[in-house]
């Protein structure tokens, strides 16, 4: 009786280190997640940074370019039209970057997206188990 007793909490004991290691791989595999979400984050700001900053540049060059459109507008041949197309372009440019800068920012995907939807799933396998 004392061999059962003994050999009883043995398998208890195999469950809990069972259990345990469990535990941690779900967890190491959690971080894993979470260091992946932050990266992308990481990435995506950086990304809409770039973005804005140049989209910053052209509305700016833009703007140097209009103004010198009205300068000129009041001088004669065709100056006129050559700096007006270059000030259209970059501030097609630049309108063009920013909107596309505002998109990306709206459709990116939420904060720990992945890691939430892992976590729903070992959760519905442990409420599915019980």
């Amino acid at each position: 009786m004392i061999e059962k007793t003994h050999g009883g909490s043995t398998g208890l004991l195999e469950s809990l280190t069972m259990l345990a290691a469990t535990l941690v791989a779900m967890a190491h595999t959690r971080l894993e997640l979470l260091s992946s979400d932050l990266e992308e984050e990481r990435e995506h700001f950086l990304s809409l940074l770039t973005l804005a900053l140049a989209a910053l540049f052209f509305l700016g060059v833009g703007s140097v370019l209009a103004t010198i459109l009205l300068v000129v507008a009041f001088w004669d041949t065709h100056r006129l039209l050559a700096l007006g197309s270059l000030a259209a372009c970059f501030l097609a440019a630049g309108t063009a970057v920013w909107v596309f800068a505002r998109h990306k920012s709206k459709t990116k995907p939420g904060l720990f997206a992945t890691s939430l939807s892992e976590l729903l799933k070992d959760r519905q396998q442990l409420v599915s188990r019980s």
